[in-house]
């Protein structure tokens, strides 16, 4: 038995079966390449779904890792640390904004977006106590928690999980006006991914964003963003809202932030937004821990040093152009922006998992989703010639039917 077919029996015999993973094992990374325990090895092309926009181990990330870890870890929001307020000050000037809010992972940073909005909408808009609406796109992925798959639209995500929280009033995805016909006067916020990366990296109209800015700004709704797999670089801005000037009065952060070392996220608003919250309102025992914001600074630090911003749009741009370049006769569609692309398989050729195995197999990573669309999201460290290797590849699997 070899030491992959070993090592997956065990994990599938100890683990919930809630994944399905490429049936490989991972043991080492160094930048844009990863190996596996057999030694083999392969470019990245998912990098954790935007986590590794860095790439796997980055030095001076690591560094600042190993550096924290030998003095403090974890303190708790019961205590100040000494570096929670110059990780949210580096971010708040980044970004531009009066206030952060740090948690863990994406799906917190989401809830924390939905309960900010809700008190926002009872103490500062008016709207009667637990009448707050939030409207939401249809083929949204926001995470897994109870309340987030409760406005979900895809059944998988919902099916046993019931009841759901109410409250939410689903929209089609880049259509301005649904949304403006969906408000009324209970309507706090309209919550909404710059690009549907889980969906099937689907990309609205040029001027949506722009669009649903105006609306919710007329109306006086709070317009949310969850940029945690667009933001930070992704798709060649720091932050896919910049395509179009459309700046959200909620900004939702997660994956990157952390350097793809330690999961960070938070949330960043002005203070007639944050300032709903008061003492004991909300919560993580790890959020804002010391090592997270000392990794955190530093990824915000390269992210700014090493121009990964400007790399994504180059890049991603080359990439993106070669791809359509291969006219393969099973795709449906190829469509991105920056260094976040998606090829979208025809039906009748079956599913798009089939073509990541294959791809796999010739030292390519990358995961299907939504069934019928491969994603290509790798770190933003990527080269021009890294990327040659990969297309040789993806057009000899895309060729090959």
């Amino acid at each position: 038995m070899s030491k992959t077919i070993e090592i997956i029996s065990e994990t599938e015999h100890y683990s919930a079966h809630n994944y399905l993973p490429l049936p490989i094992v991972l043991a080492r990374g160094e930048g844009v390449w990863v190996f596996d325990v057999e030694g083999k090895k392969y470019l990245d092309m998912l990098s954790a779904y935007s986590a590794l926009s860095h790439g796997h181990r980055h030095p001076k990330i690591i560094d600042a890792l190993v550096e924290q870890a030998g003095k403090v870890t974890l303190t708790s929001r019961a205590f100040h640390n000494e570096k929670m307020g110059s990780f949210l000050h580096k971010l708040c000037t980044l970004a531009g904004y009066e206030k952060a809010l740090p948690m863990n992972t994406g799906t917190e940073a989401v809830e924390t977006a939905l309960k900010a909005a809700r008190k926002w909408g009872l103490v500062v808009k008016g709207v009667p106590e637990n009448q707050g609406e939030i409207i939401v796109c249809e083929n949204n992925f926001h995470g897994r928690t109870i309340t987030v798959v409760s406005f979900s639209s895809e059944t998988q995500y919902q099916y046993g999980f019931g009841p759901y929280t109410p409250g939410f009033k689903i929209v089609p995805y880049g259509d301005a006006e649904a949304l403006s016909k969906a408000i009324t006067p209970n309507t706090v916020a309209f919550l909404a991914e710059p690009i549907q990366g889980e969906g099937g990296v689907l990309v609205p109209p040029e001027g949506y964003l722009k669009e649903i800015r105006a609306i919710t700004k007329e109306h006086n709704v709070l317009l949310m963003l969850d940029e945690i797999q667009t933001g930070l670089g992704r798709t060649g801005k720091l932050f896919a809202y910049e395509h179009e000037g459309a700046k959200p009065d909620v900004l939702i952060l997660g994956k990157a932030l952390g350097g793809g070392v330690y999961p960070v996220s938070a949330i960043l608003a002005d203070n007639k937004i944050m300032g709903v919250f008061g003492a004991g309102d909300h919560g993580s025992t790890f959020g804002g821990n010391p090592l997270a914001c000392a990794v955190a600074e530093v990824a915000l630090d390269v992210l700014e040093e090493e121009d990964l911003a400007g790399k994504a749009l180059e890049m991603g741009g080359y990439f993106l152009a070669k791809l359509q370049e291969i006219k393969s006769p099973i795709v449906k569609e190829i469509r991105g922006k920056g260094l976040l692309i998606g090829v979208e398989i025809k039906k009748e050729f079956g599913t798009a998992r089939p073509y990541c195995e294959t791809l796999m197999k010739l030292g390519l990573l990358c995961k299907e989703t939504h069934q019928q669309t491969i994603r290509f999201a790798p770190p933003l460290t990527i080269t021009k010639a890294e990327i040659d290797w990969s297309l040789e590849r993806i057009g000899t699997v895309l060729m090959a039917d």
